[in-house]
């Protein structure tokens, strides 16, 4: 294997000529939409190219991986592939979008910033964590307007196991009305509260001073719900909103519902805005505003109109953004290939080109048994119940951030402590390298696969499988070049049989087409 590896590191360079067909699309640009318009403005303006159409296989692969976090099978990348139709972009957009992994990835994004974690330090638990998570995904599944989703986070009542949103309020760190204020800023405002003004995070910790936390007779049950003002207490309190609004709260009114009231209807609010930009971020893998939840006065958008653009059509849509996710999508800015026309960082910042950035370690993982056929083990062994998954269970779809693997941790998975976008990392190590390359994790996946093994036609060379292996790993056909290389190495004392098609396989998990979105 590891001759095999560095031939193919070293044959690289006699590749480049053969990478524009297999990343860029042969054909013009294909009709502008609205989004492309105000990035082309954009571009224009800076004097900045922008980067051609990706191919189909490189947009099939890269659609996929961000809209459900799941690859294609090998039999929809062919068909994909070796389909006329003229539209077969969008209408595959449709079909991931109706896919019942869209919710288990998209929860698993949504888990990471709403703190689902059982165990120290956010201490949901595991019966209210499991609960929250199933809660999410429910809500992604039936794609509820954000505004709903929303309002019943911060204004629930009730039982942690029974009314799993309340634990919005117990992930928050702190019951200090100011700690939930915070965590409020960061979730539905991309905001962080910490470097506001005194004064105006004391004005929006009024909203969340009348919770109350109440445990009852069953264990690690607790009620969160409106407090009251007290017996005797008449008097309105006064409040100030985030934008400076001065408001006075009855007694008898919640005060969450009044803040959330504004939160999502006021145009003051920075609400719709931050989605928009969420969106983008997690779709583009670079925020409008760079990072979406550090949005102040001195980070601008890189572009304005392109924000409000977005902002306004989801607001018109009622709030859904799955309407977000077809506009940015269908684009040509979203389509474009990763290999960039300027080395300017500008071009980065103004979305010329698609970004390289690898996988995320639940989605890498899950690619990686998609493949072989393989399982990995999860469990939370700290500190009840002991917590094991079943063995069926995707990374995507686990429900709660105590659960995890080795693997995991050492790919960047976010130990979900803080509601931060940047808890998540995905930058490349020397010992993740080193465990792709060397571990017998992953050496057992491909030489124990029999789905690998199955590729190979009964009585036939295994050289005759590299096309369905290429299909099944990097979603393309290989080009010819590639088939060559295969059969050189095949035909050499490196490897005989089956074994120079699982060589291939750990060769292509370990290339960087494999491990990148692109």
């Amino acid at each position: 294997m590891k001759a095999l590896f560095l031939f193919v590191l070293l044959a690289l360079p006699t590749w480049a000529a053969e990478l524009a067909a297999v990343f860029e699309a042969k054909g013009p640009m294909v009709a502008p939409t609205r989004v492309d318009s105000f990035v082309s403005n954009r571009l224009r303006k800076l004097g900045l190219p922008a980067a051609n159409l990706c191919s189909d296989a490189v947009f099939l692969r890269r659609v996929s991986l961000d809209v459900i976090g799941t690859l294609p099978t090998a039999q929809e990348a062919q068909a994909f592939l070796d389909s006329p139709s003229p539209t077969k972009r969008a209408e595959w957009i449709e079909r991931l979008l109706a896919r019942n992994e869209f919710a288990d990835y998209w929860g698993m994004k949504w888990c990471d910033l709403l703190r689902v974690k059982a165990e120290f330090p956010v201490n949901l638990w595991p019966n209210a964590a499991q609960a929250y998570d199933r809660w999410i995904r429910t809500a992604l599944k039936q794609n509820i307007p954000y505004t709903q989703f929303a309002r019943e986070l911060l204004t629930a009542n009730g039982s942690n196991f029974r009314m799993p949103q309340v634990n919005f309020y117990r992930s928050a760190g702190s019951r200090d009305p100011k700690s939930i204020a915070r965590a409020v800023a960061l979730t539905f405002m991309g905001e962080r509260a910490d470097a506001w003004p005194k004064a105006k995070l004391d004005g929006m910790a009024v909203f969340f001073s009348q919770i109350g936390f109440k445990s009852t007779g069953e264990w690690k049950e607790e009620i969160i719900s409106f407090n009251g003002m007290g017996q005797g207490h008449e008097e309105a309190i006064q409040a100030t909103l985030p934008d400076g609004t001065a408001v006075e709260i009855p007694p008898d009114k919640d005060p969450r519902e009044l803040f959330t009231d504004w939160l999502l209807t006021s145009r003051n609010s920075p609400f719709a805005r931050n989605a928009a930009n969420r969106v983008w971020f997690w779709l583009m893998g670079r925020g409008i505003i760079q990072e979406p939840d550090d949005s102040r006065p001195d980070n601008p958008p890189s572009n304005p109109e392109l924000l409000d653009f977005l902002t306004k059509e989801l607001v018109s849509a009622h709030y859904d953004l799955k309407h977000l996710y077809r506009l940015i999508l269908n684009s040509n800015t979203y389509q474009r290939s990763c290999i960039a026309a300027t080395p300017k960082p500008e071009g980065e910042a103004n979305f010329a080109s698609y970004p390289l950035r690898r996988q995320e370690a639940e989605v890498l993982i899950d690619a990686i048994n998609q493949i072989t056929g393989a399982t990995d083990e999860y469990s939370s062994m700290i500190p009840e119940p002991f917590t094991w998954v079943p063995v069926d269970k995707r990374s995507i779809a686990l429900p709660d951030g105590s659960i995890s693997s080795p693997f995991l941790d050492l790919f960047g998975r976010p130990s979900r402590d803080t509601g931060l976008i940047s808890e998540r990392t995905n930058k490349s190590t020397a010992a993740q390298r080193l465990h792709l390359l060397n571990s017998s994790h992953i050496q057992k996946k491909i030489t124990g696969s029999a789905k690998l093994r199955a590729l190979i036609p009964p009585g036939r060379s295994p050289v005759e499988a590299v096309p369905q292996l290429y299909l099944t790993i990097l979603s393309r056909y290989p080009t010819e070049q590639e088939v060559q290389e295969a059969k050189s190495y095949a035909s050499s004392s490196e490897a005989r049989g089956e074994q120079a098609l699982f060589d291939l396989a750990w060769a292509l998990i370990n290339s960087a087409e494999f491990l990148y979105r692109h």
